[in-house]
Formats: C-alpha cells, structure tokens, sequence
C-alpha cells in the first residue's frame, strides 16, 4: 500500500489570516493570546484540509519564519532580541523585524539579516553563529503544535530543519569556521528526537535540502557524522528502556527537495536514516537509483507532484512508471508533493474569475494533495477506482497542450529574430555617464528611492472600488494622480535629488505588469508567503507573451509634469517578472523570458521617447533563479543577462539605465551584475552587516551603485550618523563620483510616519558628506 504525506502546507490561512493577525498584534491591537488563538484557528484549518492523507505535517506552521523557528527551537537567540523582556513571541519579532508590538523607536534592535530560501522567493532569516555558540534546546513551540493535533486525532509527523542545513544557512558573525559547531548541535537534535518519541510520535521529518546542493567534501562528511550521531543515540535509548513491550524509536524520514541530488544520492542512500525523500517531479531516473541504492528496510519516499508550480500534473504519465515502483516496493512507497506547499497558493476552489479554460489547467495546495490521493488510490486500488479522474486529468493536459491560447506565432518569431545587437549600448560606460552627468546635473551623492511609496489604506480601497467598477476610470484617474502628486511634493520637500510617482496604480511589482501583459493571468485570491505578513499574489504566465499598449507612459510623464527634479520611470524587469510568476512549464524559461524582455524593451522605449531621461528596470530576482548547483549557474546567467540587455539597451546614450536587487547574496555573481551593463545599480546592503563591499576589496564594479543604507523590512528609522558612517566606508572601496544614497527596496510596506523622518536623515546625511568631500 502505498502511503500518502505532505511536506508542509500555506501557513497564511485561506483569506489571509495570519497577515492580519500579525499585523493587528504589531499595532498593538490584540494580545499574545488572540494571536496564538488565530494561529491554533490557520492550523486546524491546514489539519483538516490535509484529512486525507496518511501522515500530516505538523510544526510547518510559523508565525514569521520556519528557520527562524528553529534558531528558537536550538536556543540559538542572538542576545540582543531579549533586552526588554523574556516574551519569547516578543524577542522572536525582535530578530524577524527589529520591533515587537510593545517597542518603540528607541528600543528597537538591528533585525535579523534576510535572503532568499535557495531559489524561491521566500525570504528566511539567516541564523547568526560564533565560535562561542552554544544551542539549548527550547521545543515548547512544536511540543504545543504537537499537543494540539493530538486534540483533533490528527496523525502527526512533526517536521524539523536537519542539523546540516541548518548550519549551512547560518552565516559567522566572527569569521569563525560554523561547521565546528557542529559536534555541539548534535546533542540537542538528540535531545529533540527523544522529546518526539515521548509524544508517541512514529515519524519526524528532517529536511535537509542542501543535499540537491554541489556539496563540498567536509559537508559532505558533516552528514555521515551527524547521522551516525544520531542513529546511535537512538539505539542506546531503545537498548536502555526496561519495557519490551512497549520498546519504540522515533523514525527519521530524511527530506530532500527542490532539485535532483546528484552526486549525494549515494551518500543520501546510505545515511543511517529510516526513509529518504526525492524531488522527481522533473524526472524519475533517481527514484530508480534509490531503489537499487536503498536498504530494504527502507522506505522511499517520492516527490511527484511538483510543488512549486500551479499546473495540472499528468497523473496517467505518472502512473505508468509509478506502477512498476509501487509493485517493487509494497508498503516502503511513500508519494507527496515534491516540497512544502508553501510556495503555491491555498486553493484554486476560491477562484471564481479566471477564466474556466485556462482555471482547468491549474492545481493548487488543496488540489495537489487531491492528485496525491488519486495517485496513491490507483496503486492502492487499481486505475479503475479512479477512472474518471484519470479522464478528466488526461482531458485537461491535451486541451492545455493545443490551445490557441497558448500560443502566438507573431510572437514566436519575434524572438526567433532576435540578434546580438538589440543587446549592446551604443557606447561603453565611460562615454555615457558624461553626457548623463551633463544633462543630468546630479549633486554628488545623488539621493533617490527605489520606486515605490507607502501603500496607504486610501490607496488600496481606491483600487478595490475601481476594480469592482464602483469608481469609473475617470474619477480613479483623477484619485490616483492626486496620490501621485502627494508623493512628488513631500520628494520636493525632503530635497530628494532624483523622483519616483510612487506607484499609487501598481498593487504589485510583477502583477501589474501581469495585469497589462498578453499571456499572464490574474488571480483573485492566490496569494503566497514572501516573508512575515507579506504577501504576494504572482501572476500566472500562461502563454506567449507581448504588449497590446503602454503600461506605464502617462503615470510616469504626469509625476514629470509636476516637478523640474527628473523623474525615474519605473518597471520591472523580464527576469524578475519570469522569477515572480508561476511560469509555464511547456517550454523553456529562457524562451518565456526573452519574450517579456522584447515587452519591456518596447515600454523603455516609449518612456524615452516621452521625454523621461532615468529609467529603472528592476531585476530583484535575478539571483534566486540561480540553480542549486553551481556548475549550472552559467548558462542560466548567460541568457538572464542577455535578457536584462534586451530590455535596457534600446536607449540613447543621454538615457541613464538604473537597475535594482535585493535580499540575496549577491558576491559571488558580481561580474555577471557588471555585464548587465547598467548605469546605475542600487542594492541591498543594510541588513548584511556591509558584507556586500567585501566584494570590491578584488573587484572593479565599472558603474554607478547606490548601496541600500536604509532597512525597509523594519519598522526601524536608521539615524543620519548612521548613514554617514556607512557611507564613508562605501567610499573608501568606490570612487565618490560613482555613488548613490538610497533605501535598500521599495518603501510600499512602510508607513508615512516612519518613511519621511528617514528619508530626512538620508538626504541629511548626503549632504554632510557632500560638504566632508568637498
């Protein structure tokens, strides 16, 4: 019989829930209990959708962040987070955003730093590590989610951060070598797995996703230790019970996802574990190694259902190769999705305006676990059980794979047709930055922001009315170019040298342009978890991609209208808008980028052509489409620069090109971020403790970079002496003429209280150091 799990399911709730609870205990406006409340509430609510399965992922539940959690669950709390009080929920929100509900400005402490989790667009909180760490462990907050399952009869399978991946996703705050630490971690993963097995748990999962990594060889030989450590520990507390009959030991199920594991699937194979997951959503070939490399007293657990994208899987192309397997296997066959559902949204049920042709194609959270069950019945039962199912799958992939939706032949050849020069710039750097300069007339340490303004509730409700057709578009024009106006005025007033409009009509970077784009859907409610209370909603790629008309072009000209300062034009690149949006899987990605790029060009295009001379095309998620294996890194970077340059390089020489990136680690691709080729690069640089300029101890960066001085994800107002400070040392690795002050991202999730005494303290600190460089 084949057995059925999951992963992890959306920790946001159906509607949302959790972001509003998060953000009602930050504002002070209920208690620690009415927030446990509502997440006792989001967790019943995943158990009771997940009923169907055979084991349910209990602990995958977060109030901020999973790897946050287990920093907390290790004792691993940087020391700073507890300096008012011992609320742990208090000193948790301290490292997740640098202010809990009760703090206030001068209380507040330096967040904890935040990156991508491998190639998603989560954003985790990296755990801080020294030589002198030392872990305790802590487990109240999965013992509590353990309890409650245990309330409903829920059959749980409490789900952990293996000891390997989380020291690899920790960063040495001392220089120190973090796998020292180590032999000290281990005795406290010991002490978890005997707390587990006195709850009665049969099963745990450890994840360890750097497996799909290209590991080195001390990592490597990190995992034959930690295992056998733990392995052995097991069998000294099943030899030391005195009651035979009741002799248990907690099974470990080893997760690995988010890729093939490559030259570790031995080494994975072998680790003295009690079951291993695979990722063969993309392909079966290791499910079939494992086999042969596996113990027979081992269970296999196969990832088949991809759980990253939103589409229908071919669940009769899987049953014809799962038979034989589930045949060999028996009962060690366990099937899931290929990762933690957290990357795809609730359910597709909620969904009530895509249109019914294309709704068809797509499978959410919800509908992934039901595919699951339709496989696992198949095996279990026989094909005929689930006949109809079967059916309508196989309908619903040939009607996807011809449809004219899909496909648009203007555009196909468009980028058939693309040629090296629609890539390059008229002239290098050095010949354009001084007819830039000229026209331009910047200030040194020229001060900007990077697009966006606070999203404000007027805002949001004058969208919401206007997409339910109770405003008519003139009156929301008029609306939003109040906002607008607002926004160029208090730039005026704080003296910013370069503006932006603020994006009062973009609900969203990506899903604007989602919005105008052919090819893209838009959903109502399938948002999904970026970080904390933020949200996202991506926009659903479907199909051949181009521009019916100009997205951007009048907003931006009127925000030019109303002021002598030069405004930036604002977009999203083809990179970042491919990165964000749940990507059709029936061609490659660099094909579905190329045609975004050739949108974008034409739009950067029409700015110029407008009059608008700095155009920003952001590409914040150029790095997390880096594939987990280094050796692949080239290939994908070759064509995801090419197709920045694509969009960028249009222009005339006059044109200043801007582009920006946040939240990931950034070094060791700096020569790829030269080749894009941009005048301007503005980058996040605040949370990372200025690791960032490290780079440029050994490398030359030819152009104009703003290194972000200013911490948007927290609440907290960075001081001018601050800024001065950090600037100054900027300056000692990058000539003065080549740099920019700004915040590190878009200030949409900030409100106008906190934004405007911070851009003061910027624009107050690029003067002092205009004057100390005079």
């Amino acid at each position: 019989m084949a057995i059925t799990h999951n992963l992890g399911f959306p920790r946001i709730g159906k509607k949302r829930e959790l972001k509003l609870a998060l953000e009602s205990y930050w504002k002070n406006n209920i208690s620690s209990k009415k927030l446990f409340e509502h997440g006792q509430q989001i967790r019943l609510q995943n158990w009771q959708a997940q009923n169907s399965l055979d084991y349910t992922p209990v602990g995958d539940f977060s109030y901020y962040d999973h790897v946050l959690d287990m920093s907390f669950l290790l004792g691993n709390v940087p020391q700073r987070a507890s300096q008012l009080n011992d609320k742990t929920i208090d000193q948790y929100f301290r490292i997740a955003r640098g202010r809990s509900s009760q703090d206030s400005h001068a209380t507040c402490v330096h967040a904890g730093e935040m990156t991508k989790w491998f190639d998603t667009n989560y954003h985790y909180i990296v755990p801080e590590v020294t030589q002198d760490t030392q872990f305790s462990l802590n487990p109240k907050n999965l013992l509590d989610q353990i309890k409650q399952a245990k309330q409903h009869k829920i059959n749980a399978k409490p789900i952990i951060i293996g000891p390997v991946t989380y020291l690899w996703l920790s960063k040495e705050k001392d220089n120190s070598n973090k796998l020292t630490l180590l032999e000290r971690l281990i005795p406290v993963y010991q002490q978890l797995l005997q707390t587990l097995a006195e709850q009665n748990i049969d099963w745990v999962q450890i994840d360890e996703p750097i497996l799909v990594t290209e590991l080195a060889q001390e990592w490597q030989q990190a995992f034959q230790y930690a295992y056998q450590a733990l392995n052995e520990y097991r069998d000294k507390q099943l030899t030391q019970q005195t009651n035979h009959l009741n002799e248990t030991s907690i099974k470990i199920l080893l997760a690995t996802y988010f890729g093939e594991l490559g030259q570790n699937l031995e080494l994975a194979c072998q680790l003295p574990v009690d079951g291993l997951h695979l990722d063969v959503s993309q392909s079966n070939q290791e499910a079939l190694l494992a086999i042969e490399y596996l113990t027979n007293d081992k269970i296999l657990s196969l990832g088949v259902i991809n759980g990253r994208n939103i589409w229908k899987s071919d669940l009769n192309h899987l049953l014809n190769w799962l038979d034989p397997i589930a045949k060999q296997l028996g009962n060690k066959l366990w099937i899931a999705p290929s990762c933690s559902l957290l990357h795809v949204p609730v359910d597709l049920d909620s969904e009530e305006k895509i249109d019914l042709k294309i709704k068809n194609w797509l499978a959410f959270a919800q509908q992934k676990l039901t595919e699951v069950c339709i496989l696992a019945t198949a095996i279990n039962s026989g094909k005929q059980t689930v006949a109809k199912q079967l059916a309508d799958n196989a309908e619903a992939i040939s009607l996807r794979k011809n449809s004219p939706l899909v496909n648009n032949p203007h555009v196909q050849t468009a980028v058939n047709e693309i040629t090296p020069d629609l890539s390059q710039r008229n002239t290098t750097y050095a010949s354009r930055t001084e007819k830039q300069r000229k026209h331009l007339k910047l200030p040194q340490f020229p001060t900007t922001t990077i697009g966006s303004f606070p999203q404000t509730e007027h805002i949001r409700k004058t969208r919401l009315k206007f997409k339910k057709g109770e405003l008519n578009e003139t009156t929301y024009i008029e609306l939003i170019k109040k906002e607008i106006a607002q926004t160029v005025q208090q730039q005026e007033a704080l003296a910013l040298d370069v503006l932006v409009h603020g994006e009062a009509e973009r609900n969203d970077m990506v899903e604007y342009f989602g919005e105008l784009l052919e090819g893209f859907i838009i959903t109502q409610f399938a948002w999904v978890q970026s970080y904390g209370s933020r949200c996202v909603k991506p926009p659903i790629l479907f199909g051949d991609v181009s521009r019916p008309t100009a997205m951007t072009v009048d907003w931006i000209n009127y925000a030019q209208s109303l002021t002598n300062n030069p405004m930036k034009g604002m977009l999203t690149g083809p990179v970042t808008i491919l990165n964000w949006s749940f990507v059709r899987d029936d061609q490659p990605r660099e094909k579905s980028c190329k045609q975004i790029a050739l949108a974008i060009r034409e739009e950067v295009k029409d700015l110029e052509s407008s009059g608008i001379k700095i155009i920003q095309i952001d590409e914040a998620a150029l790095r997390e489409g880096l594939p987990l294996k280094r050796s692949a890194w080239q290939t994908y970077l070759n064509w995801a620069i090419e197709c920045f340059r694509i969009a960028a390089n249009g222009v005339k020489d006059e044109t200043q090109i801007h582009t920006h990136m946040c939240y990931s680690e950034f070094n060791d691709i700096i020569n790829a971020i030269a080749q894009m080729d941009a005048d301007v690069i503005t980058i996040e640089n605040s949370r990372s403790d200025m690791e960032l300029l490290n780079v440029f101890d050994d490398f030359n960066y030819p152009n104009e970079i703003g290194p972000g001085v200013y911490d948007i994800h927290s609440p907290n107002i960075p001081a001018k002496e601050q800024i001065v400070q950090l600037m100054q040392i900027v300056a000692e690795k990058i000539p003065i003429e080549r740099l920019w002050i700004n915040p590190d991202c878009g200030l949409k999730t900030r409100q106008w209280e906190d934004v405007i005494p911070a851009l003061k303290n910027m624009v107050e600190a690029a003067h002092q150091l205009r004057e100390s460089f005079a």
